[in-house]
């Protein structure tokens, strides 16, 4: 909106209107030319994917650090309390798959090695399915200005049609540059910032995964949850820091946070 609003605002204060780059033709050729250029670059599942991944561009629903900190100390908790497999009921009702997955490999026994190494071929192949996906929205951000340029080509084909009137062609020539507008503003506003923040949101639910996976290894170990704590908090310092270890944490007792 603040991109939009910018350059619409200086249209107008350069004594332009809306209407100079209203152009139905012109975006059309963009959309459809950038839209069916992508799909011949990209599979069909994966263009798929990315459509779904559009709302991530602008809402960000994933778990914060501290947030998942705090989870993973109840559990080491309760652990430490009761045993690894008193945690069996909590992790069936976990929502978040990662994590649900982990905990349940956890507590079925399995070798600390192996549950590593199978949750990060899990992080692996999620990381490369979005990269994937961003990579949909940057070749749409690389093909845009070309086909705006095609689109002002073919205007300027329309134009040449008429030399005999000289306003109808200055009036043609204008309107067909608009194209190249929507391709140049479409790439640089939308399709390459938005390839961008997929793959920010990507690395820092990577990050996530590795603090989750750390802090269901420490559990299986064993370890007091301030040690946890104090493993997991450089996590979550991009966000202000973990808060101090509490003192219920070092004798394996949850807080009433956690507990609540």
């Amino acid at each position: 909106m603040l991109a939009a609003g910018g350059i619409l605002g200086g249209l107008l204060l350069e004594g332009g209107k809306i209407s100079d780059v209203a152009q139905i033709t012109a975006a059309m050729i963009v959309v459809g030319g950038t839209v069916g250029a992508v799909m011949v670059t990209t599979p069909l599942p994966t263009l798929l994917r990315a459509a779904r991944k559009l709302p991530l561009v602008f809402f960000d629903k994933a778990q914060p650090p501290d947030a998942a900190i705090e989870q993973i100390l109840g559990f080491a908790a309760r652990a430490r309390k009761f045993g690894i497999v008193s945690l069996e009921q909590d992790a069936m009702k976990i929502q978040e798959p990662f994590l649900s997955k982990a905990l349940n490999l956890a507590v079925d026994g399995t070798d600390l090695e192996a549950l590593r190494k199978m949750m990060e071929l899990e992080m692996s192949l999620e990381e490369q399915q979005g990269e994937a996906e961003a990579k949909v929205f940057e070749c749409a951000g690389g093909y845009a200005p070309t086909v705006g340029i095609i689109g002002a080509v073919l205007g300027l084909i329309q134009v040449m049609k008429h030399l005999e009137n000289i306003e109808e062609v200055g009036r043609g020539i204008a309107v067909a540059f608009v194209a190249t507008v929507y391709g140049v503003a479409s790439a640089n506003l939308f399709f390459l910032p938005a390839g961008n923040k997929l793959r920010a949101r990507l690395h820092r639910a990577m990050r996530i995964r590795e603090l989750v996976l750390e802090g269901v290894i420490a559990i299986v170990e064993g370890l007091n949850p301030r040690l946890i704590r104090m493993k997991l908090e450089a996590y979550s310092r991009e966000n202000g820091g973990a808060q101090a270890a509490k003192p219920e944490e070092a004798d394996g007792a949850p807080s009433p946070a956690v507990e609540a």
